[in-house]
């Protein structure tokens, strides 16, 4: 079910076969022991599904970020959960726009190959939230080396990561001209840092989501571990969420087909009052209308990545694509619950956990009001809220 662009087929028909190898059941069980889906994620590298956007010339596919919405989507649309390894998809654009040729010939072969993960980053702090230019964690420079502390939150995957790529404040606040100015990037080996100055707490949470707080205490790394220039930081930031706000919005699509299709499908075969309950129009108009806006997120994603491959600007696409698809796959979550009913508690059925992982994206990455300020201020003119 579905419009699906035929340009993209083989592309889909190759995730679905590496998925249908890990069936509800393996997800389930690792929902339940909150556990990572080790085995998921290490077939998807080998495949090289993870390197679509590292170029070919570093090891990697150098697919554009159409195709690489494809890929996340499927993974959700078989009823995977993209959020364990979406990182390892995005998390090096960074690093590939703005990181020195040394940097990318050490970094981005053993990425694309999977020997190395980077499927963290450190920005989001306790106190700030979404107010980045106000973070709080410090970088000083001392001789070769830079010198970390401070504190971050809801950062994923560190668990399951060699690399993370980190923001942090070289030029106290007070000392810029500009709030953005003075924040630079950093390349954190993980393995060198946990227990070495950096300390990590995992956060027990709603979605079986590894995620944590991270402690810098006078953690030291290397002074070539800065990416690009120093104070440039944010900006480079920015230029890599148009990416994750296109492939959230393609796994949230991947989410709402997999709710419409198993709605439609239980509708079909459950039999009350001696008719299928999707006889009546009760049920068939939610799903319906699930359906309808699905497809519409679905075009929007896809203008999206169409300029984001054009080297186009995309921020306003990108955001709306991310609203529209978060939007329509949690419609579509509640209208699938819905249609099963009490059935769609119960964790044999995998409603709850799709329904649980998909609520997610109403928050992050980047909340819906965030959204509607952005799009309020930079398309229609309106004078910053905030």
């Amino acid at each position: 079910m579905g419009t699906s662009d035929d340009r993209f087929q083989d592309i889909r028909d190759g995730v679905r076969a590496l998925c249908a190898e890990f069936p509800d059941e393996y997800f389930r069980k690792i929902d339940e022991a909150r556990g990572y889906p080790d085995a998921f994620v290490d077939a998807l590298t080998k495949a090289g599904w993870l390197a679509a956007l590292i170029p070919q010339e570093y090891g990697g596919s150098g697919l554009g970020l159409a195709e690489a919405s494809v890929i996340m989507e499927e993974i959700n649309r078989c009823g995977g959960n993209s959020g364990a390894c979406h990182g390892q998809m995005y998390n090096m654009g960074t690093l590939l726009r703005h990181g020195s040729e040394a940097q990318k010939r050490k970094f981005l072969p053993p990425i694309a190959s999977g020997e190395l993960r980077l499927q963290s980053m450190g920005v989001t702090e306790p106190t700030t939230g979404t107010d980045t230019t106000k973070l709080k964690t410090t970088a000083q420079r001392k001789g070769d080396r830079y010198v970390i502390n401070g504190q971050k939150v809801w950062i994923s995957r560190v668990l399951h990561s060699d690399l993370m790529i980190l923001l942090a404040r070289t030029t106290p606040f007070a000392d810029v001209k500009r709030k953005s100015d003075g924040m630079s990037i950093f390349i954190v080996d993980l393995h060198q840092a946990i227990g070495k100055g950096l300390t990590v707490r995992p956060i027990a949470n709603m979605v079986n989501h590894e995620t944590n707080e991270l402690f810098f205490d006078a953690l030291e790394i290397p002074a070539e571990n800065l990416i690009g220039e120093e104070g440039k930081g944010f900006k480079y930031i920015l230029d890599g969420l148009n990416a994750e706000r296109t492939l959230i919005a393609a796994e949230c699509i991947g989410d709402g087909y997999w709710f419409v299709d198993r709605a439609a499908k239980y509708a079909n075969e459950r039999i009350v009052f001696d008719r299928p309950i999707g006889k009546n129009q009760g049920v068939q108009f939610p799903l319906a209308e699930a359906y309808i806006e699905l497809e519409a997120a679905n075009l929007m994603r896809f203008r999206a990545c169409e300029l984001f491959d054009a080297h186009l600007p995309c921020g306003a696409e990108a955001n709306m694509a991310k609203y529209l698809a978060a939007k329509a796959s949690w419609e579509a979550a509640n209208a699938c619950l819905q249609t099963y009913g009490g059935f769609g508690f119960a964790s044999e059925y995998d409603v709850e956990r799709k329904f649980r992982e998909t609520r997610l994206y109403q928050v992050a990455p980047i909340s819906t009001n965030l959204i509607l300020s952005y799009v309020a201020e930079h398309v229609l003119g309106l004078p910053r809220s905030f």
